[in-house]
């Protein structure tokens, strides 16, 4: 077997409570998942600074999964043993920078541990106390093992009993782990790792959607090819087998829950846009970060009104009277980030008090985004979670972002007993404070965000920012018990961590930074990082903001600035996004904040019709600060100024210039035939741990009605599965810094085919802009698949 993937924690919906996820600590996951350099870096950080990560005597560590950022900035997740016990709680993070030297840590230990390994109550009075704590039927009841519980920052010689059965409903599966001192014999805690949450496609609550399906012979499956092949099937009101949905013409559902594939359809199409979600918008390879899709299962259990994760897949009930099946998009976003928690923090972020809360606000919030990312007409991103699925009966949701105390128990100011409520209430905190980085306090389109004591109010950094910051926390900060407030161990709280993020995306103290510190601080979260210095800063601003013009003349506006804190600056001024052939000049060039200047735009007769968003940036001695201007080149009648095929050497016959990347991929092979001419790009077929790519920058004129790329494909590959994507080629789209702008496609080799095919997509929403089009080839430390790439072309018209 190629592959395996750790067992990890199931998430589920009880009553009204969309619940969060949790696990013992697991084994290191595939040394594939880490990048050796990275790790050996880490090892002699660990190695000369032992009192960084709260060492003691006795203990072994082993790298879980590591992230190298562009810069070469590294960050590597270790579990901890003591003694040869596995420390629950016990994980930590060694950051280093690009040349290997420390750049601290992030560690969930207070203090070392200092603990004797003898227990003096046994097994059997573990296994009593663990059983004493279930609730519902026992089926069976796990060795108990002997632990370092560290979940508190300080380390206890345990017992972990893992009890197995179902809860008092009949039908929602339990494995409830029960953590008891195996020195006093009392009860510790507990967790289970079920949690509740309470083609074409035809949806109930996402209206007609696009669904990606598997073709075999004249049937279609439920089976998306293009996310590692992630499946949905019927459970047909059992809790046992399940058949996946196929269809002869690859219609599914009509809309309503009387088509048992409707509901399949907003499964199919919630896990789809999830994948996409994290995969496009936080650049993870998917739940479990291999590419790997999910499994989901529709139409559970009779009368179920619950919905689940269960580490590896997820499952849906139909609700009461089997009527409303709970398959709403901000339900799976929501179970399935549980997933991402879980295989990032070795772990997940401990499922109780207030690290619990943080794990259950984790998943509203990329519930929500995912929901917003989907941007479906039929059930629009908002920040209330569950809206759709009426748990409480009465149309109201399960929590609301901008003010969770809407619910009548969530907590939407931090206070001392916080830690001490269910973790679906500890989570408003954390809510609250993403809603006000992302939208602000006060009135906002989403409700009035009330602000906690006498804090002051918050101006939002938007959706975007936000999120980014929130995944970069939890990515490579956040620790198995992080907090709100931590005073025995300060640095390891959400608070700390959210502003290193912020520090990692937008540097210190910018915009995003104080946005970050106001935002912790209006929900009652202090700390102890210091406020940031208001020295001089300027504003610049622009009067008229747009300007028409005529190709070959001018347009003119006048650029203002003023001092806004401390002394007057001089100020410098360029302008980017400027038409081919035009000039900016400004006169004069540099003046004192306060001061102003006139920028003129010139055009050639040649300088392309269309719209465009000029940059205006004034560089200050102590800030820099920007505008911006629409500028509007007119032309005869309109139209497209340069139709066209834009790409060089589309056909790969004349050298390799201008495509950049592999371009030892481009040739003559005999192995692999042309579509047309001689000559291919032949990406992959190396058979072993690999990436290959190929890009071409390209300027597409605005003004024009199409915007085509086409190219022909031929995958061919030596793989035998059939269900999972090991190796996979992408089309992406790239802005001059190199930022992915969108992922047009995906293959893989589960898309292996006779010959070649056309593949077309449409640049639309490019026009106007120099883009950079990559494919891009990765392959698994063995067997090959072949992206042959042949006859490109990109036409606009």
């Amino acid at each position: 077997m190629k592959r395996s993937i750790a067992a990890a924690s199931a998430v589920l919906l009880t009553s009204s409570l969309l619940a969060g996820v949790t696990s013992t600590a697991q084994a290191a996951p595939p040394a594939s998942t880490a990048d050796s350099s990275a790790v050996g870096r880490a090892n002699e950080v660990l190695r000369v600074n032992p009192g960084a990560v709260q060492a003691a005597a006795g203990e072994s560590y082993s790298a879980h999964s590591s992230k190298v950022d562009p810069n070469g900035t590294a960050h590597v997740r270790y579990t901890r043993t003591y003694q040869g016990l596995r420390v629950y709680g016990g994980d930590f993070v060694v950051h280093t920078a690009p040349n290997g030297s420390y750049a601290g840590t992030s560690v969930s230990l207070a203090a070392p541990l200092t603990l004797g390994t003898t227990a003096k109550v046994g097994k059997a009075d573990a296994v009593k106390t663990a059983k004493a704590h279930f609730s519902g039927k026992i089926t069976s009841v796990d060795e108990s093992e002997l632990i370092v519980d560290a979940s508190s920052g300080y380390g206890r010689l345990a017992w972990e009993t893992v009890v197995n059965g179902w809860a008092p409903d009949g039908q929602t599966p339990s494995k409830l782990h029960v953590i008891s001192d195996a020195t006093t014999g009392a009860y510790r805690g507990s967790f289970d790792e079920i949690h509740a949450v309470a083609g074409t496609g035809n949806s109930i609550f996402s209206g007609t959607v696009t669904i990606d399906t598997t073709q075999s012979g004249s049937t279609y499956q439920m089976i998306d090819p293009v996310r590692g092949n992630g499946s949905t099937c019927d459970m047909n009101n059992g809790t046992s087998t399940c058949t996946t949905f196929t269809d002869p013409d690859n219609t599914w559902g009509n809309g309503t829950n009387s088509n048992r594939q409707s509901a399949g359809v907003d499964a199919h199409y919630g896990a789809a846009k999830t994948y996409d979600y994290f995969k496009n918008v936080h650049a993870r390879n998917g739940i479990f970060g291999n590419g790997a899709g999910v499994p989901s299962r529709v139409h559970y259990g009779n009368n179920y009104v619950n919905a689940f994760w269960d580490g590896s897949r997820m499952t849906y009930g139909d609700g009461s009277g089997n009527a409303n099946p709970l398959v709403a998009i901000d339900v799976a976003g929501h179970e399935m980030s549980h997933g991402v928690t879980e295989n990032v923090v070795p772990g997940g972020l401990t499922y109780s008090g207030e690290s619990g809360g943080l794990n259950e606000a984790t998943s509203d919030i990329f519930g929500s985004m995912v929901e917003f990312y989907a941007n479906n007409t039929s059930d629009p991103g908002d920040y209330l979670i569950g809206e759709k699925i009426d748990i409480n009966g009465d149309g109201t949701p399960l929590r609301y972002m901008h003010n969770p105390t809407l619910d009548g128990s969530s907590h939407g100011c931090w206070s001392t007993s916080t830690k001490n409520v269910d973790v679906h209430y500890s989570s408003g905190v954390a809510n609250h404070f993403f809603f006000n980085l992302a939208e602000g306090t006060g009135n906002t389109q989403w409700g009035t965000s009330p602000i906690c004591g006498s804090a002051p109010g918050v101006t939002g950094i938007g959706r975007s920012k936000a999120e980014k910051i929130w995944f970069r926390a939890l990515d490579v900060y956040f620790t198995s018990n992080t907090s709100y407030v931590n005073t025995s161990n300060p640095a390891n709280t959400a608070r700390a961590y959210t502003l290193r993020a912020a520090t990692d995306l937008y540097g210190t103290c910018g915009t995003e930074y104080k946005a970050v510190q106001a935002a912790w601080t209006a929900v009652n979260v202090a700390g102890n990082d210091s406020p940031c210095s208001t020295g001089p800063d300027f504003s610049v601003s622009l009067s008229p903001t747009s300007g028409t013009v005529n190709p070959g003349s001018s347009v003119s506006t006048t650029v203002a600035t003023a001092t806004t804190s401390g002394a007057a600056q001089t100020v410098t001024f360029t302008a980017s996004g400027l038409p081919t052939g035009a000039t900016a000049t400004f006169n004069p060039s540099s003046v004192t904040s306060g001061a102003s200047s006139t920028l003129t735009i010139a055009t050639t007769a040649s300088t392309p019709a269309g719209t465009y968003t000029v940059t205006v940036t004034g560089t200050g001695t102590s800030a820099t600060r920007t505008s911006t201007y629409t500028l509007t080149v007119s032309g005869p009648g309109g139209g497209c100024p340069s139709p066209g095929q834009k790409l060089g050497n589309p056909g790969f016959e004349t050298g390799t210039s201008p495509w950049t990347g592999t371009t030892a991929a481009i040739g003559s092979f005999t192995q692999q035939p042309a579509h047309g001419g001689t000559r291919v790009a032949w990406l992959g077929g190396n058979g072993r741990t690999s990436t290959e790519t190929l890009s071409q920058s390209v300027t597409l004129p605005a003004g024009c009605t199409t915007y085509n790329l086409n190219f022909w494909l031929h995958i061919d590959t030596t793989e035998t599965t059939s269900s999972i994507a090991y190796d996979t080629f992408r089309v992406q789209v790239l802005n001059s810094a190199g930022t992915v702008l969108g992922t047009l496609a995906t293959y893989s080799n589960l898309n292996k085919a006779t010959g070649y095919s056309q593949k077309t997509f449409s640049l639309n929403s490019y026009a106007g802009q120099t883009i950079t089009l990559r494919f891009t080839a990765t392959e698994d430390v063995s067997l090959q698949t072949s992206f042959v790439v042949d006859d490109t072309n990109l036409t606009v018209s």
